[in-house]
């Protein structure tokens, strides 16, 4: 049976999860507040969960995804 050579580790795809994960909860976070009736102004766009905190998250999420492609995955090359 041929052994599978994947151009990332394990390592690799765990920090994609991760990212990915963080990138879904920080939109998350951003979605909502918006007005009832479709026509009034509803301030809870301005709170600091949806202006900080889910942009920070989102952005340290599409970091760990650069870092989880670059990173090398210490495999040893066989020159068998």
């Amino acid at each position: 049976m041929a052994k599978r050579d994947f151009v990332f580790g394990k390592d690799n795809f765990i920090w994609i999860s991760i990212s990915i994960l963080l990138i879904i909860i920080g939109f998350a976070l951003m979605s909502g507040g918006g007005s009832t009736d479709g026509v009034s102004f509803n301030p809870e766009i301005f709170n600091t969960q949806r202006i900080v905190i889910a942009p920070v998250i989102t952005l340290i999420g599409f970091l760990l995804m650069v870092f989880g492609i670059l990173k090398n995955s210490n495999k040893q090359e066989d020159n068998e």
